[in-house]
């Protein structure tokens, strides 16, 4: 009897996973879509006489250190970060599916050049790489995306490139060849729809990670301009504030930063239980 309510018991708590991940997404998406429009306040507008207000009705998540509402601060700094986190995501992952592709597809003298430079890149810290290009242009978004992208793709293209030589062996690619089909028509109508799934999976959990890649940048003064909010840079300001015993300016980006990542790893979880119910190893990405 103790199997079974294992299992209900195991099924319950994924699924309230689920619904509570679906749940702070939507909640997240809503409010960088929603509130910038709706609320005709300027997140950037400076009040002194409210520097440093703890959380109250007026402002529920505090004001910073030159009277502005905090509330309306992270909000613009999720927007932000979201923005970084999803086409610094997608762009990576789409970079990575076509070089793992490309090696696994061709092999031979192309598998080992293309993971070889793989290696090579790996072997260099992201953040040290994510550097070394952003101090190429001047501080913004798209340079912090190119700096994400760049850096993030090497871990998508191992998986593709491991998912596309399982599937070289399938009695249906033989199939395909034996019947005339090209390399190119085999990769194309064969191969990247049956890794599409794990790409997916791979964009998925790359977004949190492409979001801390880019705080990290802000905090450390390379990312986005100063003025500009980004979870990142909210953290950074409020430093001084913290070692003076206010905690709201850096607990309510930190926990903006912290949940949302929380969320899409629970749905990227789950999505790795659907598409591979039997796999149980971590994406290391």
């Amino acid at each position: 009897m103790a199997e079974p309510v294992f299992g209900n018991t195991r099924r319950a708590t994924r699924r309230i996973r689920v619904v509570s991940s679906v749940g702070i997404v939507a909640a997240v998406l809503l409010a960088v879509l929603l509130v910038p429009p709706l609320v005709q306040l300027d997140q950037q507008a400076v009040d002194l006489a409210a520097k440093l207000r703890p959380p109250s009705w007026k402002h529920p998540f505090g004001t910073d250190d030159v009277g502005r509402d905090l509330l309306l601060r992270c909000v613009y700094g999720l927007r932000v970060s979201l923005l970084v986190g999803i086409v610094a995501g997608v762009t990576a992952t789409v970079i990575g599916t076509a070089v793992g592709a490309l090696a696994a597809a061709f092999g031979g003298w192309t598998d080992r050049i293309v993971m070889r430079l793989v290696d090579t890149f790996s072997s260099v810290p992201h953040l040290l790489l994510g550097i070394f290009i952003i101090a190429m242009f001047r501080p913004g978004v798209g340079p912090v995306i190119v700096s994400v992208a760049l850096t993030h793709w090497l871990s998508t293209a191992r998986i593709v490139r491991s998912e596309v030589l399982s599937l070289r062996s399938r009695p249906f690619i033989d199939a395909a060849i034996s019947g005339g089909a090209s390399r190119g028509r085999v990769v194309v109508r064969h191969l990247l729809p049956a890794v599409l799934p794990q790409a997916g999976l791979a964009a998925v959990l790359m977004v949190p990670h492409a979001m801390w890649h880019e705080s990290a940048l802000s905090f450390l003064g390379l990312g986005l301009p100063t003025h500009q909010a980004s979870l990142g840079n909210l953290v950074q300001q409020a430093r001084g504030s913290l070692l003076a015993g206010d905690w709201w300016p850096t607990l309510f980006p930190g926990l903006f930063l912290i949940i949302p990542t929380l969320a899409l790893a629970g749905l990227a979880g789950a999505w790795r239980e659907r598409i591979n119910p039997r796999r149980r190893s971590e994406l290391m990405l």
